[in-house]
This record gives structure tokens, sequence and C-alpha cells, in this order.
């Protein structure tokens, strides 16, 4: 190889590496996607690629000199975990966020074909009242999630797929909250 290439081939990767955050060596380029994940987890410095069973991008703080980097949370999408949860008119596509302590840091509807998505999972409300839940909260249409007239279907729908996915996801990389000990019986 010439040097010019050498320097051309170097030069490209260097660009790559400084357009798409890191982590473990893996690089996320969806279009888009980088935007909706650092909405989701603004602190983060990296991403990690979708990765695991099921699938998740994590995201990382930056790291200390000489450290690994934290884990802040998880990005899953609902349309993976959930495949068969649908809305009055098909899947509705959305990107969730959870902390690595089983806190939802937020929802993203990326793509609805509902009729009346408008005022239904469109609007920013329904996606806001997400951040802060617990992946042990019920999300109850009528309880804890907010109802729309006319939309109950794709509300019901919605909420249980980021129930489902979210809790998924918690089983298979969040440890257990730990339960205290039996005092010893004498």
């Amino acid at each position: 190889m010439s040097r010019v290439a050498a320097i051309l081939t170097t030069t490209a990767v260097v660009l790559a590496l400084l357009t798409f955050p890191l982590a473990d060596g893996q690089v996320v380029d969806e279009p888009g996607l980088l935007a909706q994940l650092e909405q989701l987890f603004p602190d983060a410095a990296t991403f990690s690629t979708k990765s695991g069973s099921p699938p998740a991008y994590r995201a990382f703080a930056a790291a200390a000199s000489g450290q690994e980097p934290k884990l802040l949370g998880y990005a899953y999408w609902t349309t993976e975990l959930e495949p068969l949860e649908r809305g009055f008119d098909g899947p509705i596509k959305m990107l969730v966020g959870m902390s690595a302590d089983g806190v939802l840091t937020g929802v993203i509807v990326a793509e609805n074909h509902e009729p009346y998505g408008y005022f239904s999972v469109e609007p920013p409300e329904f996606a806001a009242q997400f951040k802060g839940k617990s992946v042990r909260d019920p999300f109850k249409v009528g309880a804890d999630v907010d109802a729309v007239a006319r939309a109950t279907i794709t509300i019901t729908s919605s909420a249980r797929a980021i129930r489902n996915s979210s809790r998924r996801i918690a089983r298979a990389y969040i440890a257990p909250p730990s339960t205290p000990s039996p005092p010893p019986s004498q």
C-alpha cells in the first residue's frame, strides 16, 4: 500500500471514530439513532451497538483515567422485545431508556400508524409520563398511566409494550435488589 493510501485510510478511520461514540470497541452508526440515545441518556459519553439477548444498546458515562466507563443504562426497541403487541392500527415502535437501577429515563415514539395518534401516542405528554417510572410500577391505564379518550387500545397496548419490554431487560441485565437476610433463629 502506498504511503498516501495508508494516510488516507488512517484518516478515514480516525474520522469515523470521532463521528460515532464507542463502547467496547463497537460503533453506533444508525442514522438518527445517536440523537435518540443522547435524548434518553444526556449524561452518556458513549453507546454500544445493539447486542445481547434480549437486544439492547448500552449507555456509558465518561471513563476516568485508566478505569472502565460506568454503565448508565440500557435502550431498547419495544417492537423487538414485544413484536406481537399492537395498537389499534399495528405496532408502535418506541425506543425506551432504562437506568442501570431499573428506572425509565424516557420513551421516544419513533413510528406509529395510528389513525388517532395525534391525540394518543404522538403528543410529548404521552412519552413524558413514563420518565422516572420504576420497572416495578404497574403501568396500568387509568391508574399510573393517563388514558386518552377514543385511544384506549393504543394507549393500553403501548403501556403494556413499555412495561413488558422493560421488565425483560431488567430480568436479563439488572441484578434484583438485595433483600435483608432473616435474623438467625435461636
